[in-house]
């Protein structure tokens, strides 16, 4: 058997991966919409209601990106480029920051 052949039971290993991903998906999905109704209904902060939504989406796009899109066996490629990526946000959210810092006092 060739490297490239799979047996019916990897097949089924993999359809259960898939089917396991879309239903934690449907279910961070159902906690997006709770979270939204919740910030509405309990007078939580739109703050408090953002950063949870912005947690469970981040996770949503985790699990799409690690197994629909095949990257879960990339790890350390995927760790520097997120690295990466959290440096230059952390930038882009600091520029407001040193531009008004900057202006302080002047009129």
């Amino acid at each position: 058997m060739s490297h490239h052949e799979m047996s019916v039971e990897d097949v089924k290993k993999h359809v259960r991966t898939y089917i396991a991903v879309f239903v934690a998906l449907l279910v961070f999905t159902g906690i997006t919409v709770g979270v939204s109704m919740l910030g509405q209904n309990q007078g939580w902060t739109v703050t408090t209601a953002v950063l949870i939504a912005l947690f469970v989406a981040s996770i949503k796009g985790s699990l799409v990106a690690c197994y629909f899109m095949h990257l879960i066996s990339e790890k350390s490629m995927l760790f520097g480029i997120l690295a990466l990526c959290a440096f230059f946000f952390l930038v882009l959210l600091l520029i407001p920051v040193i531009t008004v810092s900057d202006n302080v006092g002047v009129h």
